[in-house]
């Protein structure tokens, strides 16, 4: 059995570096991006269509992978606290969760906003946004 992390496509973006990101994509700064699917891929967007709420699952290749605490929002002001209290991206497996509409898919290119990770970031999963319980 296969159990390596599989990257399916890869962010292209305004923002090019970590200093210049959002923390959250409901904050300034978060922007209109593409995510590039690897044609490998390409069935698996299948009924994908704009307008659909995406869960974007990313690998954030920057982060530090040593870290147990830190300051939330790296503001030093802010006490230290254990990672998996925080939304931090350092932490030991990385992974990136990003709520993002789908405003056009052009083959194996998707067009979502608003996203706040950087140029090149990997991808490793999307999933429809699960529907609110009533």
């Amino acid at each position: 059995m296969d159990r390596e992390l599989v990257i399916i496509g890869t962010i292209r973006s305004s923002i090019k570096d970590l200093e210049n990101a959002p923390k959250m994509e409901d904050e300034p700064g978060a922007v209109r991006a593409q995510i590039e699917i690897d044609p490998a891929y390409a069935e698996g967007l299948d009924t994908m269509k704009p307008g659909a709420q995406l869960e974007l699952f990313t690998w954030f290749h920057k982060a530090e992978r040593d870290v147990l605490k830190v300051h939330p929002r790296g503001n030093k002001n802010n006490a230290l606290r254990g990672v998996f209290t925080t939304r931090s991206p350092f932490r030991p497996n990385p992974i990136g969760l990003h709520r993002v509409t789908l405003v056009d898919i052009d083959g194996t290119t998707l067009t979502v906003e608003p996203l706040e990770a950087i140029d090149g970031t990997p991808v490793i999963d999307i999933k429809p946004k699960p529907k609110d319980p009533k």
